[in-house]
C-alpha cells in the first residue's frame, strides 16, 4: 500500500487582528472593508445610530420591533417574498437593538453578495412596516416577556439594572421593553422611530470576507449607495449615573431549589486606560474553569457548576464618558447560598490582600492572547468586533492594540485593576431564590442591607 507523505507544519507567522480599510459613500454611509483570503462566506454588519435612550417615552421596545421588522418586507417584496429571496441567496439576515443602537447582520456566500446586499439595502432604504407584520411582532414580543421573567438569570439581570440606575434612565428598564410599553407599539410608532433615527449619514457598514475579484465599489454603489437620507447632527449622549452602594436584593421565588447570583456595579468603558489590566484581572478572578472563583466555589466547595466574572460595555462616547457592567454571576443550591456568598467575599478579600500570582497572570495572557487567531477564524467574528469598535467610538486598530497591551500588562497592574473593579463594599448583589430560606443567612454575612421583592 502506498501512503501519501505526512503533512508537515509550516513556519509560524506573527498574527495580528485584521486592519480594515475605511471609506465612505456619496450618501454619507461609512464603510469598513476587510479582505480575508479564503473566507468565502462574507459577513456584513451595519450599525445604525438609533440608541435605546432615543425611544419615545412609554414606547420602550420600539427599537427592537423596528429591528425585527427589517426582514419583514420592503417596498419591493412582501415578508414571504423577502424571506424567499434571502433563501435563494443562501443568506441569513438578523437584527437587534441595544443601548448604543441597532445592529443588522448579513452572512452570504461571496458569489451571491450583490443580490444579498441589494436585499439588505432595500430593507434599510424602504422597509414595509406593515400593520399586520408589526402586530405579529408585537404579539411575539409580548409572548416572550413572561418566559424571560420566569428565567432566573434574566430576572436577576432585570433587577440589577433597576437597582443600579435611576428610574429616569433608559438603562434601568428592560432593553426590549415591558408588557405595558410593547403593547403600545404600532406601525406608526415604528415608522416614526425609523424616520427620526435611521439614515446612511449616521450608519456604518462593515464588510469582511474574501473580496478578491469582487468589484465591491460597484456593488456598494448599486445597493447601499442607493439608500438616501438626510444628514443629521450627532445625538448628545446623556451621562451614565449609577448607585453601587453595597446592598442585597432578594427576588423571592418560593420553593426554588437554586439561587441565581448576580453581583455587579458600573465601571469604565474601553476608552479608559485601565481596561486591558481590568480584562486580565477579571479573567483571573472568574473568566475560566481554572479561575479563583471556580477553584473555591466549584472545585473545593462544590456549591456550583461554575461562577463567572466579566465586564460588558453598556454604552460608550467619544469623550470616554461611557460605562460598562462589571459582574459576577452563577447559581448555587438554596442551602448553600449563605456559605457560597461568604466564600465569594473571602475570595475578593484575599485577592485584595495578597494579589494575583505571576502564574495566574501568565495563564490568563496565554488564554486571552494565544487563542485569538482561533477566535477570529470566521469573517463574522471579525466583522462583529469591528462593528463593536464602531458603536463604541474606538479606533479601527483598537483590538490589535488591545492584545499587545494585554501581553504587556504585569501582575501588579492586573491585581490593582481587578481589586478596583470589584471592591467588596461597593457591590450590588441580586439573589433570585426562596427568600424564606436564604434571607437570614445572607443578612448574617453583613455585606449590605437586605431587601426582599416579589419575583
Amino acid at each position: 500500500m502506498k501512503f501519501h507523505p505526512q503533512p508537515q507544519a509550516g513556519t509560524p507567522t506573527p498574527w495580528a487582528f485584521p486592519a480594515p480599510e475605511r471609506g465612505s459613500l456619496p450618501n454619507g454611509l461609512t464603510v469598513l472593508r476587510c479582505h480575508r483570503p479564503g473566507q468565502q462566506v462574507v459577513a456584513v454588519e451595519v450599525f445604525l445610530a438609533a440608541p435605546l435612550e432615543a425611544e419615545p417615552e412609554g414606547l420602550d421596545g420600539v427599537a427592537t420591533i423596528m429591528a425585527r421588522a427589517f426582514s419583514e418586507g420592503t417596498d419591493k417584496h412582501s415578508a414571504e417574498e423577502f424571506a424567499a429571496e434571502l433563501e435563494r441567496c443562501g443568506a441569513t439576515l438578523d437584527a437587534y437593538a441595544d443601548h448604543p443602537g441597532v445592529r443588522v447582520s448579513l452572512e452570504v456566500p461571496v458569489s451571491r453578495l450583490p443580490k444579498a446586499l441589494g436585499l439588505l439595502a432595500d430593507a434599510l432604504r424602504a422597509p414595509a412596516f406593515s400593520e399586520s407584520e408589526i402586530e405579529r411582532l408585537v404579539a411575539n414580543r409580548l409572548d416572550e416577556i413572561p418566559h424571560e421573567t420566569a428565567n432566573p438569570s434574566r430576572r436577576a439581570a432585570k433587577q440589577l439594572s433597576k437597582e443600579l440606575f435611576p428610574a429616569t434612565s433608559r438603562m434601568s428598564r428592560p432593553r426590549q421593553g415591558t408588557e405595558e410599553t410593547v403593547a403600545q407599539i404600532d406601525s406608526a410608532a415604528v415608522r416614526a422611530f425609523y424616520v427620526a433615527h435611521v439614515r446612511p449619514a449616521t450608519a456604518t457598514a462593515v464588510i469582511v470576507g474574501d473580496l478578491e475579484g469582487t468589484d465591491l465599489d460597484a456593488i456598494l454603489a448599486d445597493t447601499l449607495g442607493a439608500w438616501k437620507g438626510d444628514t443629521a447632527e450627532a445625538r448628545p449622549v446623556p451621562p451614565v449615573t449609577a448607585d453601587d452602594t453595597g446592598r442585597v436584593v432578594i427576588v423571592d421565588r418560593p420553593g426554588a431549589v437554586q439561587t441565581q447570583l448576580l453581583i455587579g456595579r458600573i465601571g469604565p468603558d474601553r476608552h479608559d486606560s485601565v481596561w486591558p489590566a481590568q480584562v486580565l484581572g477579571t479573567y483571573c478572578l472568574g473568566g475560566t474553569l481554572t479561575s479563583r472563583l471556580d477553584r473555591v466555589l466549584r472545585e473545593e466547595k462544590g456549591y456550583t457548576y461554575g461562577v463567572r466574572a466579566f465586564g460588558q460595555v453598556l454604552r460608550s462616547a467619544p469623550d470616554g464618558s461611557g460605562a460598562s457592567m462589571l459582574a459576577i454571576s452563577g447559581s448555587v443550591d438554596t442551602e448553600s447560598t449563605g456559605p457560597a456568598l461568604e466564600d465569594l467575599w473571602k475570595v475578593l478579600r484575599t485577592l485584595a490582600a495578597e494579589g494575583l500570582t505571576d502564574a495566574e497572570r501568565d495563564v490568563a495572557v496565554q488564554n486571552l492572547v494565544g487563542v485569538a487567531p482561533l477566535k477570529y477564524e470566521t469573517a463574522a467574528a471579525v466583522a462583529g468586533t469591528l462593528a463593536d469598535q464602531v458603536e463604541q467610538h474606538l479606533p479601527d486598530d483598537f483590538q490589535a492594540q488591545m492584545y499587545a497591551r494585554l501581553a504587556e500588562t504585569g501582575t501588579v497592574e492586573a491585581t490593582a485593576a481587578v481589586v478596583s473593579a470589584f471592591p467588596e463594599d461597593h457591590l450590588v448583589t441580586v439573589l433570585v431564590g426562596d427568600a424564606s430560606q436564604i434571607e437570614e443567612p445572607v443578612r448574617a454575612l453583613g455585606i449590605g442591607d437586605v431587601t426582599v421583592v416579589s419575583g
